[in-house]
């Protein structure tokens, strides 16, 4: 029985660790669209979603040189601890809405 709790307890605790494509779409909102002046769709639409693996993968660090040679306005946020905190959300966003995932994102 302790061990059928301990599972249970420790596949809740993993479930809540994984980022959220409907928390990134937030985020995209109200974080980097200021910034980048896009909708969400055009955003997540820029990549394919091996694309979006590779930008996210050493800690954002191709995401944040991308974008802030496309937006230098950005480059303060982007290489802030707000965006290191809500990047596993944004990446997952872009990849459930990328070009080639057959997603449209509702976000303006």
């Amino acid at each position: 029985m302790k061990k059928l709790i301990m599972l249970t307890l420790g596949l809740i605790l993993a479930f809540n660790v994984f980022a959220d494509a409907a928390k990134g779409q937030k985020y995209y909102l109200k974080y980097l669209r200021p910034h980048f002046a896009i909708n969400g769709q055009e955003f997540a639409s820029q990549h394919l979603k091996v694309e979006w693996k590779h930008l996210f993968k050493k800690d954002s660090k191709r995401f944040i040189k991308e974008y802030t040679k496309k937006f230098p306005e950005s480059a303060e946020f982007l290489n802030g601890e707000i965006f290191q905190k809500i990047a596993p959300d944004v990446q997952d966003f872009a990849i459930k809405y990328a070009a080639d995932s057959g997603e449209l994102a509702s976000c303006n």
